[in-house]
């Protein structure tokens, strides 16, 4: 395969990969959706549960904002409206909402949060890239290069490490879906099943 091939592969894979995420987390779909559930994605800008998610005093809450699920990667905690705010020049811990009202504010948090290093999490870009080398404490836990491990990054806390799981499945369905569509082949690993969640 040549260079030129490679890059537009890659490319097209991380379209894919981040399209896939976020239909997945604003989809719609349902078993006998039309045209099936994976062409229901961008479906909902708000997160049903919507709690409060003040957990870091690092950015403290003002009373009656909340920082559940909003925009296409569903950007939720007040540590990421923060984070995300000061990256993209938006005051979204006074604004949250911001990210479901306003459609480019909703994309650059979602683009933020794709392409940032998080704690001990690589971002979802360099893993799709294939920039990311796992660390020995990873290989342990399972977390190797692959769409999987980005499935990890986003939900891994609640989706990854206990074998089989219908929202994986779903991220998985969405992701071979684009790929598809886009004539790229899926790589390898697709699953965190087996994946312990970074801590």
């Amino acid at each position: 395969m040549s260079m030129k091939k490679k890059g537009l592969d890659t490319r097209k894979r991380e379209l894919a990969a981040f399209l896939a995420q976020t239909s997945h987390e604003t989809t719609g779909g349902w078993p006998t959706a039309p045209d099936g559930p994976y062409a229901w994605g961008y479906c909902f800008v708000r997160e049903n549960n919507q709690q409060t998610y003040c957990s870091s005093n690092q950015w403290p809450c003002p009373a009656g904002r909340q920082y559940y699920g909003r925009g296409p990667i569903q950007l939720t905690h007040n540590y990421n409206y923060g984070q995300a705010g000061n990256a993209i020049r938006e005051d979204l811990i006074n604004n949250p909402d911001l990210v479901a009202t306003n459609p480019v504010i909703s994309f650059k948090t979602a683009i933020w949060f794709w392409m940032t290093p998080q704690a001990n999490k690589p971002s979802s870009h360099n893993v799709i890239i294939g920039q990311w080398t796992p660390s020995d404490a990873d290989r342990a836990a399972n977390r190797v290069p692959g769409y999987g491990v980005i499935t990890n990054i986003i939900n891994g806390g609640l989706e990854c490490g206990h074998g089989a799981d219908d929202r994986v499945a779903s991220r998985i369905g969405f992701y071979r879906r684009y790929c598809d569509l886009l004539g790229v082949s899926y790589g390898n690993n697709l699953d965190c099943y087996n994946q312990r969640p970074f801590a």
